[in-house]
């Protein structure tokens, strides 16, 4: 009984065979066969190898979305140094209403020398060739913000040599936090003073020939310090042409929520422009001598996700490829063949002329003799 249905169980699957078996001794093969069969394995394990290797890679994946977030302190990360010393300049931050001055407590004066030594000059023209290739190449962002964490510290190497020279500049570095409101961060002569009714700086005791705003921007973000990512402003230097010569970076902040494999973090992008100019009362050009950096928040947040392909659809791929190849190389194969027979039938047809066989009553016939086996006898 059971023999008996397996055996029923057997005949209804032969019957749902919907795969066309062809016995062997059908199959007729050739050189041409054989040739476009290594051709489609052939690109079958190129293609492979190139999916295998998308299934691998991930990608960046971009979300915008309103920021909500109005309450929360924004976190601003400096490192500039400024050719001149520690006590002839002051450095805070003044929001957009003019009646807040932000602390800058979390600052540190630090004397120094202003040149580099060749390592860091290195590190400075490396890391100015990263910027330039980002602003040709916009994708690259993907790759600084995968490797995020896997490399080490883009901070300016420590000073090596043991230099008598007296420091002549001041490195004011650290983090503050502000409001996330638009704010002018800004670095010039005298230290800042409280005042009722506005903002100053102590700069009557500083003397004029000693205004040098040639400053060098090692490090500046927003938000969360993320070891790993180059800012637009990392690696700058400016070298002032004139004592009171005014320098503006104006910036607007995006704030960045980013999820990789690696690490999950809230931080801020930022682009920024440039302007620099002397200040000349007498020419119509106002202002302070100083460095200001002007920022605006952004009303808008960007979510980066780190994506990867699932497996399913690698597996979908896969198939695809291997089933479009088998289908096309047979196509072409079979369409091949068939444009060759017809050019060789034409060939041979051509190859027959039509002779004159002489007839019994004396007529002649055009028509092409059939040739058999007893044809000699």
């Amino acid at each position: 009984m059971r023999r008996l249905n397996r055996k029923k169980t057997l005949n209804l699957m032969k019957e749902l065979d919907a795969f066309p078996k062809v016995p062997e001794s059908y199959v007729e093969t050739s050189a041409s066969g054989g040739t476009v069969s290594l051709i489609a394995f052939t690109t079958i394990a190129f293609l492979t190898i190139m999916e295998f290797t998308v299934y691998r890679d991930t990608w960046m994946k971009y979300e915008y979305e309103v920021d909500k977030d109005f309450t929360s302190k924004l976190r601003i990360n400096i490192d500039i140094t400024v050719a001149m010393r520690c006590q002839y300049v002051g450095a805070d931050v003044l929001d957009l209403a003019e009646t807040m001055v932000a602390s800058a407590d979390g600052l540190i004066y630090e004397p120094l020398i202003f040149d580099l030594t060749p390592q860091q000059k290195e590190w400075q023209r490396v890391l100015q060739l990263i910027q330039s290739k980002l602003q040709e190449e916009h994708s690259l962002q993907d790759v600084i913000f995968k490797s995020a964490f896997k490399k080490v510290s883009t901070a300016l190497p420590p000073r090596e040599d043991n230099s008598l020279q007296s420091p002549d500049a001041c490195r004011i570095h650290g983090h503050l936090y502000v409001n996330k409101v638009a704010g002018n961060f800004h670095i010039t002569v005298g230290k800042a003073i409280p005042h009722p009714r506005g903002h100053a700086h102590l700069a009557a005791l500083v003397s004029h020939e000693s205004y040098n705003f040639s400053h060098r921007i090692d490090h500046l973000s927003f938000g969360e310090l993320i070891p790993g990512i180059i800012n637009p402003l990392d690696g700058t230097e400016k070298i002032a042409s004139d004592h009171n010569q005014m320098f503006q970076y104006f910036i607007t902040v995006v704030p960045t929520k980013l999820h990789t494999y690696k690490i999950s973090a809230e931080t801020h992008q930022f682009s920024v422009t440039e302007r620099e100019r002397v200040i000349n009362h007498a020419a119509g050009s106002h202002g302070v001598s100083g460095i200001f950096m002007k920022y605006d928040i952004s009303s808008l947040m960007v979510t980066v996700t780190e994506e990867h392909m699932p497996f399913w659809q690698f597996l979908v791929r896969l198939c695809g490829i291997i089933g479009g190849i088998f289908s096309t190389t047979g196509i072409l194969h079979g369409f091949g063949r068939f444009v060759v027979e017809i050019i060789f039938c034409r060939f041979r047809l051509g190859s027959y002329r039509s002779t004159s066989v002489p007839l019994p009553d004396g007529h002649t016939s055009n028509h092409l003799p059939l040739t058999t086996d007893n044809s000699t006898h």
